[in-house]
């Protein structure tokens, strides 16, 4: 076992963290690392990078990033997701974070929903959505989302997407392994080797 920790900064509505969840479960569980909770309000954090925003980007790195890229590695991690952008995408990402951040098990109600999201097309700031996934989860799905719109909680999550910020994270899902930044869950074999033999500076 060890003490190492795994911080994952991601929105709630990340394709890409969806993809990689269950596979950071599994090196959580391979290597004892724990797992650090961080999800963040998307837009302020990729504005804050300089990175362009959806719209803005070509036809092109669209169709390749958000439709060649998303369908190949959904294959290759064996995870159904639609064919097009989950409907409600653009909502708030406050609530969907608050329950996480709320949750006793983070691990299972964050896949559930970026799975709902990103399978069945579920709106993620609905309360009647997330309430149907929380009770899925097995959970108190009432108590949970009132401690996920508490002000403890939201300040947390304001707190998350400041220190995405000032940590330089550009997009989602960003891994920190004692402070070295890994973007995007196709590092995540790297941060597997992080946590044992961490690379040279």
């Amino acid at each position: 076992m060890t003490d190492k920790t795994i911080e994952y900064f991601y929105s709630a509505h990340s394709a890409f963290a969806y993809l990689g969840a269950p596979a950071l479960s599994q090196i959580a569980q391979r290597t004892g690392a724990k797992v650090i909770h961080r999800p963040f309000d998307f837009l302020p954090v990729v504005q804050a990078a300089g990175a362009q925003g959806f719209n803005d980007r070509s036809a092109a790195h669209i169709a390749y990033f958000f439709g060649r890229e998303l369908r190949r590695w959904a294959q290759w991690r064996d995870l159904e997701i639609l064919d097009y952008r989950p409907t409600h995408h653009d909502n708030s990402l406050a609530p969907a974070s608050g329950m996480i951040l709320a949750a006793p098990d983070k691990d299972a109600l964050s896949f559930a929903i970026l799975q709902a999201h990103w399978r069945y097309d579920a709106d993620i700031a609905d309360p009647d959505a997330l309430r149907v996934i929380a009770q899925d989860c097995g959970v108190d799905a009432d108590k949970l989302l009132r401690n996920a719109q508490s002000a403890e909680i939201q300040a947390q999550f304001a707190t998350n997407t400041q220190e995405a910020i000032t940590r330089s994270v550009f997009g989602s899902p960003t891994y920190f392994v004692d402070g070295d930044m890994f973007y995007g869950q196709d590092r995540l074999d790297m941060v597997e080797r992080a946590l044992t033999q961490p690379f040279a500076p």
